[in-house]
């Protein structure tokens, strides 16, 4: 189908797009159109992961776990050109869909699904959640983020008597941080351990404490270079929960340069070797997409802002 090329989305002061004078608030989908887009999503990846081949699946995926899925499915189509010789499906169950109202486009929902992937005796029952994106009306759902979370972890959202939630604007002053300024900060704190707002925790003092011990070592020594992605398909996206808070979703990206001493050879995984371009002399540097899920407190709560998940991928490497 044709449609008439807009080249401009104005972002408005409440955070909305506006395409067409598009304004109304309307459900950005039905349940039925979720759930349709839910078992796309699923068909689509089951057919990539059992031929490793990530043109399979590249129509229902965009943004960080886009990124993160074709690159891994590529690497795995190197080492195993004959498709994948483990293939269990995918079964995502149990869905929960939460579909805020929203002016224009693009429209998310999010998807609280339990998957197989955690049904051996024993493993913790997470979930997994999951944000669609669609950028306008003759495009396809695709599934943009990511994170898996235990059921106590997944904060309590705002719904009005409908059932629908509420998005939150990427400049919104209701948070004691605006969502379009979290990959800048988590970048910083990452580099420095600054801006302090954001709550210890395995990813972000843990983090930082894991690459503080990585940095230098017998032989080898590792930089880390952080940098946000925060427009297009990366934007941050986040929903108000029940307190006034929010959970939003954003995206960075991760370099790690590891350079040998001489007489010292790095070690080449698999996984990394199909994605690398140059040979490996001295150093190695690898690219990695990293997608976060966070809960920011309201203004005035006193609260940090807590990163409740990551999701992270190679996506490149280079040697030199």
């Amino acid at each position: 189908m044709m449609v008439t090329a807009v080249a401009v989305l104005a972002l408005t002061a409440s955070g909305c797009v506006t395409v067409h004078g598009e304004r109304e608030l309307v459900p950005a989908a039905t349940a039925a159109e979720a759930a349709e887009a839910l078992k796309g999503f699923t068909d689509a990846y089951n057919a990539a992961d059992k031929a490793y081949d990530p043109a399979l699946d590249a129509g229902r995926v965009a943004g960080a776990l886009g990124a993160i899925n074709q690159a891994g499915i590529k690497a795995r189509s190197v080492n195993y050109p004959d498709g994948n010789p483990q293939h269990v499906p995918l079964r995502l169950t149990d869905a929960r869909f939460t579909i805020p109202k929203k002016a224009g486009w693009p429209r998310f929902f999010l998807a609280d699904v339990d998957s197989n992937r955690d049904a051996d005796a024993g493993a913790q029952d997470n979930r997994w959640v999951l944000v669609f994106l669609r950028n306008g009306p003759a495009h396809t759902w695709k599934a943009g983020y990511l994170t898996i979370l235990s059921p106590d972890r997944i904060p309590a959202l705002k719904t009005d008597k409908n059932g629908h939630a509420e998005s939150v604007a990427p400049n919104s002053t209701a948070l004691t941080r605006a969502p379009r300024d979290l990959g800048e900060d988590y970048t910083a704190y990452l580099r420095t351990g600054e801006p302090e707002y954001f709550a210890d925790g395995p990813h972000t003092s843990g983090w930082r404490d894991s690459r503080r011990k990585a940095a230098n070592r017998p032989g080898k020594s590792t930089q880390y270079i952080d940098q946000p992605l925060d427009t297009g398909e990366y934007a941050p996206l986040g929903l108000t929960t029940e307190d006034g808070g929010a959970l939003v979703f954003f995206t960075v990206r991760n370099f790690e340069r590891e350079t040998a001493a001489k007489g010292v050879t790095l070690t080449v995984h698999p996984d990394v070797k199909a994605l690398l371009t140059g040979a490996v002399t001295s150093s190695l540097t690898k690219e990695r997409i990293s997608s976060q899920a966070v809960v920011i407190p309201p203004v005035g709560d006193g609260g940090k802002v807590d990163v409740l998940g990551r999701l992270t991928g190679l996506t490149s490497a280079k040697g030199s």
